[in-house]
C-alpha cells in the first residue's frame, strides 16, 4: 500500500462522491496502490449512506462509522490506527482542500524524506473576523511554544511517513498539533506546502469562535505534557518546596521574635507572618501531594479509546 487517505467527516453529504472521484483520479494518474478512509464521526444527515454507495463501488474506499460525534481527534485517531498505507494523508471533507496537492505531498515524503509535510492555507477563504485573524494568534502562540516554524498548523492537509502515525497518540482537540507531537516523538523533520484553498462549496463550517480558546487550552496542555508529563514532581515538587520552605521560614522567624524580641505578650495569631506561614506550608504540601499522585498515575496508566465504531465497510 503506498497512500492511505484519511478523511474525517461530519455531515457532509454534498461533498463525499465528489470528493472521493477527485481523490481517485489524481492516485490512479500516480500509479498507485492506495485506500481511502472516510471516518464518519457521527453524522446526522445522510452522509453514511453515501459513504455505503462510494465503498460499494470502489473496493479501496474504507467506511468506518463512530456511535455519535466524538470530534476530529478521535477520527483521525481511528484513520491512525486503521491506515497501513506508506504515506498517510489527511484531507478534510469540505472541498477546500484540493486532492491536486496529493502527489507533491506525497513525494516530499518518499523523496525528500521529511516525516511531516503540513499544508500552509497562504490564501484563505474564511471570515476574516472569525478564522483568518484568530488562526494567526493562534499560529504565532504556537510557533512560540513549540519551537517549530510552521504558519498553518490547524491546516486539515498534511501527509505523514506511517510510523510517525503509529506513535502518536490523539486525544481531546490534539489534531491541532500533531506536528508539535510527532516533533515530541522523535520526529523532527517536519517542513509546509503552501496549498491551494478553497471557498467552501456546501454546507457550513462546524467550527466556531470556541475553538480558538479550546486550542489555545490544548497548547498550553500540550506544552505542560512536554515538560513535565514524565515527571509532574519537577513541576509540583518545585512549588511545594518553596511554598514549604518559605512557611518554615516565617514560623522560624516568628518562634525567635516571640521568644527573643517581642515580649509584649501579643498572641501569634494576632500577627500577618502566621497565616503567611499556614497558608504556604499548607499548600505546599498539596503541591507535593499533586506530585506523587501524578507520578502514581503515570506510572499506571492506560490509554483507552475515546471513540466507539458501530460500523465499518470494505474492512
Amino acid at each position: 500500500m503506498n497512500i492511505s487517505v484519511i478523511i474525517p467527516l461530519f455531515n457532509e453529504q454534498n461533498s463525499l462522491e465528489e470528493l472521493t472521484k477527485k481523490i481517485v483520479r489524481i492516485i490512479d494518474g500516480m500509479k498507485l496502490k492506495y485506500e481511502i478512509l472516510l471516518i464518519d464521526d457521527g453524522s446526522t444527515d445522510n452522509s453514511w449512506n453515501k459513504i455505503s454507495k462510494i465503498c460499494g463501488i470502489n473496493p479501496n474506499v474504507r467506511g468506518i462509522r463512530f456511535l455519535k460525534n466524538f470530534g476530529k481527534s478521535q477520527a483521525l485517531s481511528a484513520g491512525f490506527k486503521m491506515c497501513m498505507g506508506d504515506v498517510v494523508i489527511t484531507m478534510d471533507a469540505d472541498l477546500q482542500d484540493d486532492p491536486n496537492e496529493i502527489p507533491e505531498l506525497y513525494y516530499k515524503i518518499i523523496k525528500e524524506d521529511f516525516d511531516v509535510v503540513s499544508g500552509w492555507k497562504k490564501i484563505r477563504y474564511d471570515s476574516l473576523l472569525f478564522k483568518n485573524i484568530p488562526s494567526k494568534i493562534f499560529n504565532w502562540a504556537a510557533r512560540i511554544t513549540s519551537g517549530i516554524k510552521l504558519n498553518d498548523f490547524n491546516c486539515g492537509i498534511k501527509s505523514y511517513k506511517l510510523k510517525v502515525v503509529k506513535q502518536i497518540k490523539l486525544t481531546g482537540g490534539m489534531h491541532r498539533y500533531i506536528p508539535v507531537l510527532a516533533k515530541n516523538a522523535g520526529y523532527d523533520k517536519i517542513t509546509e506546502k503552501v496549498v491551494i484553498h478553497h471557498p467552501r462549496k456546501h454546507g457550513k463550517t462546524k467550527y466556531g469562535i470556541d475553538r480558538f480558546l479550546k486550542g489555545f487550552l490544548d497548547l498550553i496542555t500540550l506544552w505542560f505534557i512536554h515538560k513535565f508529563g514524565k515527571r509532574p514532581m519537577h513541576f509540583f515538587g518545585l512549588i511545594g518546596t518553596i511554598m514549604l520552605i518559605t512557611g518554615f521560614l516565617f514560623s522560624i522567624y516568628l518562634g525567635i521574635d516571640k521568644l527573643f524580641i517581642d515580649l509584649s505578650g501579643r498572641l501569634i495569631t494576632e500577627r500577618p507572618e502566621f497565616y503567611i506561614a499556614l497558608t504556604t506550608m499548607i499548600i505546599g504540601s498539596q503541591f507535593f501531594l499533586a506530585g506523587f499522585l501524578g507520578e502514581i498515575i503515570l506510572r499506571n496508566k492506560k490509554i483507552k479509546k475515546q471513540y466507539i465504531i458501530t460500523e465499518k465497510i470494505n474492512e
